[in-house]
């Protein structure tokens, strides 16, 4: 069979296609929680990959003997791999189905990893773990597929902030137990238990992910754009990727803050960065069903946006101020800085429809990362520059800004989509 992969992923022959990859479909309603699980857990192995290599971080540099730019290059590997593949592997998921795509991807990407785990050299071991993650990527694009097609609208924002939740847990599971792996028996070993998750999520993929039945499909209303020439994707896209700067910026950079400028101690820094990302998981999960009693997504992330851009501001006003006062508003400040991304994706993924899930998911992701691959450097320079940390908070107070200001248009492009699921129920907006 040759993998063509055509502009849109529906039609008799994308059935077809599907169909031969696809267990028999499960007829109990319960099902969907399973698929969720399946998603969180291919979700949160990949997310292990991408950021928890930074708990092993002390131990590859003695090893490798590498220079700190060295470190920085073999930690950004990894995702620079998911960034290059997201949109092929949401392409490939549209015309083939989730399950294929999952269980081949995430093998591929334990193999590498294990592969990583044998050589003696840096730029092998870079090599390895840049593939890892881009045959790992296939997990982001077809789990957040998988999720979506499997809840109505009216759950959907809860599941998929569900998912995205996967994301900081799995980070946190990763720094944590990696390093207490490596320390008991070597780096290579904490490299095997990260290929075993990726195993794992692939053998659960394999096993027990199917395509729902035809007609199943509530997204009427979505765009028939194709997502690559769709402008409100791309917009939506850009103003993600916008208000990730300031997640990358806080987390890259809270715990040197309150080390390095309030002499707090290092261990209780990453208490408080811990605390952040423990918040803005369950942060995503709320504002997804929140979005789900009001039946918008656009108008919730905009509203973070601005909640965001008051508190980075706040933020910078109060560097200097009493750690009582200042460390509850960093937390709610990174909190935020988190929270929004699932309702994005919940957001992408409707606008594009089903049948283009995938892709606009994948679309999304791989903007997301353009647009914020320089945040942490430019906030480094801002403070090394200026010697002004406050500074540095204000200015990345100005993104969440403009991205509030840019996802307007969106509103109404919400509400018109909206428009036949709500007429043909005989019923008003929700």
């Amino acid at each position: 069979m040759t993998l063509k992969i055509p502009e849109e992923g529906h039609g008799a022959s994308a059935q077809a296609d599907r169909s031969m990859f696809s267990p028999p479909v499960p007829e109990r309603p319960s099902y969907r929680w399973i698929v969720l699980g399946i998603g969180v857990l291919a979700q949160g192995a990949l997310a292990a990959l991408q950021h928890g290599l930074s708990g092993l971080a002390p131990m590859l540099r003695s090893d490798f003997r590498l220079s700190l730019p060295e470190v920085g290059l073999i930690l950004a590997a990894a995702n620079w791999g998911i960034m290059s593949t997201l949109l092929l592997w949401g392409r490939l998921a549209d015309r083939y189905g989730e399950r294929i795509v999952i269980a081949i991807g995430l093998s591929g990407s334990s193999l590498a990893i294990l592969a990583a785990s044998f050589v003696q050299a840096a730029d092998a071991f870079v090599a390895w773990l840049f593939l890892a993650g881009a045959l790992g990527s296939a997990a982001s694009a077809a789990s957040g597929r998988a999720v979506m097609h499997w809840f109505t609208r009216a759950e959907r924002g809860l599941a998929l902030g569900i998912r995205q939740m996967s994301i900081p847990l799995g980070s946190a599971v990763a720094a944590v137990a990696l390093p207490l792996i490596a320390a008991a028996a070597g780096v290579g070993s904490a490299l095997v238990a990260l290929a075993g998750a990726a195993a794992l999520g692939a053998l659960c993929a394999g096993l027990w992910l199917s395509s729902p039945p035809d007609g199943t499909s509530d997204s009427a209303h979505a765009s028939h754009v194709s997502p690559l020439k769709d402008t409100s994707l791309w917009r939506l896209a850009f103003c993600a990727g916008l208000l990730v700067c300031s997640q990358v910026a806080m987390n890259g950079f809270v715990i040197i803050f309150l080390a390095e400028h309030r002499g707090v101690d290092v261990g209780l820094a990453a208490v408080v960065l811990a605390i952040i990302n423990v918040g803005g998981g369950v942060g995503r999960v709320l504002a997804g069903r929140l979005s789900d009693i009001t039946g918008r997504r656009v108008p919730p992330i905009r509203s973070q946006a601005l909640f965001m851009a008051v508190a980075l501001i706040s933020s910078a006003m109060l560097v200097n101020a009493p750690l009582v006062l200042l460390i509850p508003v960093l937390i709610i400040t990174g909190t935020l800085a988190i929270s929004w991304n699932g309702l994005a994706m919940t957001a992408a993924a409707e606008m594009a429809g089903h049948a283009r899930a995938g892709t606009a998911i994948g679309l999304q992701g791989t903007v997301i990362r353009l647009v914020s691959a320089g945040a942490g450097i430019a906030f480094g320079f801002i403070v090394e520059q200026t010697g002004s940390w406050s500074m540095a908070f204000a200015a990345l107070g100005v993104l969440p800004l403009a991205s509030y200001g840019l996802l307007a248009p969106l509103i109404g492009e919400e509400e018109r989509r909206l428009i036949p699921t709500t007429a043909s129920a005989g019923a008003s907006p929700p």
